[in-house]
């Protein structure tokens, strides 16, 4: 079964390894500096750099953006799904579970929204969707608002302390809801 491996940074390689993922999108402030397992492809590695806020930039901070939307959903259509896709952030909470979702959606459009995010929230219950990404997302996906709603129906996470990752399974190739 094809997967999602969302993980904190500070346990990339460690999930990388365990997982055979050879691909991996970054979501990061601008200002962290880290190393790409070298089990990930170099070709195969998309960095986003953008703060973990639910507004407008403001100063240094960077909110994430229409086009980091466009660039996780080209990365995962173009991802092959032969192996897992590792996403991470700082926390693996927030918009590395975002990302799952967009990129889960991506490739299965026809999933049932409230379907993958209650699937989100069985493998995790640390995972708190970034808002911003997924009200982008649902607009640039044509969800018309089921994304952010289901989003909305799982709730926030469970207090975290950034050590959690989650595999998410991507729908079956012959399952549609």
């Amino acid at each position: 079964m094809t997967v999602i491996v969302v993980s904190p940074l500070a346990r990339i390689a460690e999930m990388a390894v365990r997982h055979g993922a050879s691909e991996m999108i970054s979501l990061m402030a601008k200002e962290q500096s880290f190393h790409r397992p070298a089990v990930i492809k170099a070709n195969r590695h998309l960095l986003l750099g953008m703060n973990d806020i639910s507004f407008a930039g403001t100063g240094d901070l960077v909110a994430p953006q229409e086009t980091h939307v466009r660039d996780i959903i080209d990365f995962a259509r173009s991802w092959d799904r032969t192996a897992p896709l590792l996403i991470h952030c700082w926390m693996g909470v927030s918009r590395s579970p975002a990302a799952a979702l967009i990129a889960a959606l991506a490739v299965h459009p026809e999933e049932d929204d409230l379907t993958l995010a209650r699937r989100l929230r069985t493998a995790s219950p640390y995972a708190t969707p970034n808002t911003r990404l997924i009200m982008i997302a649902d607009e640039v996906l044509g969800r018309k608002g089921r994304l952010v709603a289901a989003v909305k129906t799982i709730g926030r996470g469970a207090d975290a302390n950034g050590n959690a990752p989650f595999v998410l399974p991507l729908l079956a190739e012959n399952d549609v809801t």
